[in-house]
């Protein structure tokens, strides 16, 4: 997606060889124009699968859901990082390690919004190692709801993630696929 690739190239800041800080638009200040064209991107992508829900986690993914929504006309589902006192007993957990922050939370996903009959979309801002998206996989699976694909904003294609996704035979498709950061540079694999 060029206009994406245009605001990386213009605003993402580089941190070392493995980060790269979209926060200008993306998971900290929002462009809400950019994510509606992200939305339509990710509709058209994924247009031939029957999609009854769209599952993110919590916090950066639930905003590029939320606007992709609107265009599969499916409600989100995210997954919760912490335990509080309002959420259902009954739920499915998974292990996420977050390679930003360094850290394994469990993940949960109340058991009345997700089920058997659901075909999910899973969605989120980036693809790293493919940690975050294996554990809502593994979530869905636990529902027994197919998994139709994982949408990725930004995808570090230096990373194993969406190669592990892919050769697991499961539909990825990265609006931008980041080749390398050198330099304070980034290229582009798509």
């Amino acid at each position: 997606m060029d206009l994406l690739k245009q605001r990386i190239i213009e605003e993402g800041r580089t941190i070392g060889e493995e980060i790269i800080k979209v926060d200008s638009f993306l998971n900290h200040q929002i462009d809400v124009g950019l994510f509606v064209e992200m939305g339509k991107e990710f509709r058209r992508l994924f247009d031939s699968k029957k999609i009854t829900k769209l599952l993110t986690i919590e916090a950066s993914g639930i905003a590029i859901a939320s606007i992709a929504a609107l265009e599969f006309g499916v409600p989100v589902v995210f997954a919760k990082k912490a335990q509080s006192r309002n959420l259902d007993k009954e739920i499915y957990t998974s292990k996420v390690y977050s390679f930003t922050k360094q850290i394994t939370y469990d993940v949960m996903v109340s058991k009345k919004y997700l089920s058997s009959d659901d075909h999910v979309l899973i969605l989120d801002d980036f693809l790293a190692n493919g940690k975050a998206a294996l554990g809502l996989i593994d979530i869905a699976r636990q529902a027994g709801a197919t998994v139709e694909g994982v949408g990725i904003v930004i995808e570090k294609g230096f990373q194993s993630g969406g190669k592990l996704l892919r050769e697991q035979g499961i539909k990825v498709e990265s609006l931008a696929i980041i080749d390398r950061i050198k330099d304070g540079k980034v290229t582009f694999l798509n």
